[in-house]
């Protein structure tokens, strides 16, 4: 059985698809690299079927209507032959260093006492034009190379959480959460980090640069204005993961660090999408941000007395043109935590 199986999602990706697949190669046949073409009208199946005749042992094309990424990630997780499962978007690519180290140290946790859930390391945004690129480090929330609990986290800091990039499960535990990404929806990323931590309990930390995110395509998701143009589908992501913290609320809360951490994270989700609704300058969106704040009462009172009015909250959601004035001053502020464009 392979170690590693990794998904990389691919639609229209002929342009940058190929040195994402050629920097996982070096994991040699302890890895399965998951090449899914969504239905691409270039030339990505042709190249994804090239890499699987060439290493028949460690690639596998698998062609599929347009579902979009989720859909995708969704049919890497029923493909799957690994132990542990792994998401790379194919315009990113991965260190060769880190990757030797994650793939030993999940070697050395297989033939271990206690099963492993989730194993994480840091990634890099790699931004178009800068110099110097932004580390995502979890160094001061988790114990370093030793397996723990959650129990054992340290802290969980305001807008620092896991993002898929970071985040390596294992396979079975995917499939027995349940975890099925929404179609055709922009940003199931989160999704897909958060649904899952309920069922984790033993987690590893590797302190290595391991992922690469690159930011710079004028029609990636994370831009800015591509952000504002699709926030229906942010806003659609940010109550599907309202409801599922609604509904697991027992099972979250029997564990008190992963409670406060999967709040701290469906809170800094929902500012995100009131920022963005605010940003566009639109009534039409306004009103959206409104609603949404109303959806988070009706769902959960608790959980809306919590978000609107934590710090962080009464800053962001202050009534009144001033008030929105006051959250778009510090718009620019979130912006630079979380690389937006």
């Amino acid at each position: 059985m392979k170690i590693l199986s990794i998904a990389i999602p691919c639609y229209n990706s002929q342009d940058y698809m190929s040195k994402c697949i050629d920097s996982l190669l070096v994991g040699g046949e302890d890895v399965e690299i998951l090449i899914i073409d969504d239905g691409s009208t270039d030339r990505t199946a042709e190249i994804a079927d090239q890499y699987a005749s060439q290493y028949p042992d460690i690639v596998r094309a698998i062609h599929k209507k347009n579902g979009g990424h989720g859909s995708a990630v969704n049919t890497g997780i029923q493909n799957a032959t690994g132990l542990y499962f792994k998401v790379v978007d194919s315009d990113d690519w991965v260190k060769e260093i880190a990757y030797r180290k994650i793939l030993s140290t999940l070697e050395e946790l297989t033939g271990g006492s206690e099963r492993l859930d989730l194993l994480i390391s840091n990634f890099v945004y790699n931004k178009e034009g800068e110099d110097r690129h932004k580390v995502m480090r979890y160094n001061r929330m988790f114990p370093i190379e030793q397996m723990f609990t959650w129990k054992d986290v340290k802290r969980t800091p305001k807008g620092h959480y896991l993002l898929m990039h970071s985040a390596i499960y294992r396979t079975q535990l995917l499939r027995e959460c349940g975890l099925r990404l929404p179609e055709h929806t922009f940003y199931v990323d989160n999704i897909y980090v958060f649904n899952p931590l309920p069922f984790v309990k033993n987690m590893y930390y590797l302190d290595v640069n391991f992922y690469y995110y690159y930011i710079g395509r004028s029609d990636q998701s994370v831009n800015q204005e591509i952000m504002i143009s699709r926030i229906d589908q942010q806003i659609k992501v940010n109550k599907l993961m309202i409801d599922y913290y609604v509904e697991n609320i027992g099972m979250i809360r029997s564990q008190r660090e992963r409670y406060k951490y999967m709040f701290n994270y469906l809170e800094i989700i929902t500012a995100i999408s009131s920022i963005l609704l605010i940003a566009s300058g639109t009534e039409e969106n306004l009103e959206k941000r409104v609603e949404l704040l109303e959806y988070i009462k009706k769902r959960s009172l608790t959980l809306y007395i919590k978000i609107r009015y934590s710090i962080e909250g009464t800053y962001i959601y202050l009534p009144g043109k001033g008030g929105r004035k006051i959250t778009l001053a510090g718009y620019k502020i979130l912006r630079k935590i979380y690389n937006f464009n």
